[in-house]
């Protein structure tokens, strides 16, 4: 049976853990309101690898993302594409790269982005739209998501809400109704479930071919019970495993998803068949 794979994962060495959560304030007091405090521990990429491996997960995509603090007007959460090209060099089978797109480079982001892709392999990119105020249907945007089309990989955005001091509003799953219209080659990831706008996610993914929903940054026993129906139903080729790690550990998220009662066929697609067919993978 075909290993897990994680749409959603930060940088996880401990160099990445520290610059990143443990010596940022804003994203320590995030994860101390959670009780994660626990999780934010580095590995070296062969020592996570060999964890994976345990619990069934074959492939990771990591995330060179740009979270933008509002309240500081500077870069928060930040991983350049580099590092994340040092790990999917070392790993090229189970590590694969997204793109994290920060506006306000304009065309100079959307160069980096094909560079990123055609040299390196990346899988798509990677949007955090709320501490740059721009909903992912501001015009900023736009020139990623045609690059994206052109390229043929997914556009996946973190979505909903946001413990961290960021405007929420441009979490919301509806900003990408637009975008789903404009660019209907495109493939969207709304992850994080879309919570607490949970239906309003489900029902993008109703209307729109290209929609899926990505379960990063919750432990499946939070999942909202109508989230776990759409997986368990209807939904069965629309809904895609992810835990922002570290937020979310392996172990504990599969282990849970095992607690869920969902039919095989349709926790099989969750966990790889879905990812498979949106990032482009071998079967």
């Amino acid at each position: 049976m075909p290993g897990a794979i994680d749409i959603l994962c930060n940088h996880f060495t401990q160099e990445s853990i520290d610059k990143n959560f443990l010596q940022n304030e804003e994203e320590l007091d995030r994860f101390e309101a959670v009780g994660r405090m626990h999780n934010l521990v580095g590995r070296e990429p062969g020592e996570l690898l060999a964890e994976l491996s345990e619990v069934g997960v074959d492939k990771l995509l990591v995330t060179a993302i740009k979270v933008w603090s509002y309240r500081r007007q500077c870069k928060d959460v930040w991983t350049e594409t580099e590092e994340v090209v040092e790990l999917t060099t070392a790993h090229p089978d189970r590590i694969f790269g997204l793109f994290g797109v920060n506006p306000h480079q304009g065309m100079d982001g959307v160069r980096e982005l094909e560079h990123a892709v055609k040299e390196h392999g990346f899988r798509g990119i990677h949007i955090h739209p709320h501490g740059y105020d721009m909903p992912p249907d501001h015009a900023y945007y736009f020139p990623y998501y045609a690059k994206c089309e052109e390229l043929g990989v997914p556009a996946v955005l973190s979505m909903g809400h946001t413990l961290d001091f960021l405007p929420i509003d441009a979490g919301r799953p509806i900003h990408l109704d637009k975008v789903a219209l404009y660019f209907p080659n495109l493939n969207i990831v709304c992850t994080h479930t879309g919570w607490p706008w949970v239906e309003e996610a489900i029902a993008l993914a109703h209307k729109h071919p290209n929609y899926y929903i990505g379960t990063s940054a919750y432990a499946p026993k939070y999942w909202r019970p109508e989230m776990v129906r759409f997986i368990n139903g209807r939904g069965k080729d629309k809904v895609m495993w992810g835990t922002d790690f570290p937020l979310v550990l392996h172990e504990e998220s599969l282990r849970q998803i095992d607690e869920l009662g969902l039919k095989e066929e349709n926790k099989q697609a969750l966990l790889h068949g879905n990812a498979t067919r949106v990032f482009g993978f071998d079967p």
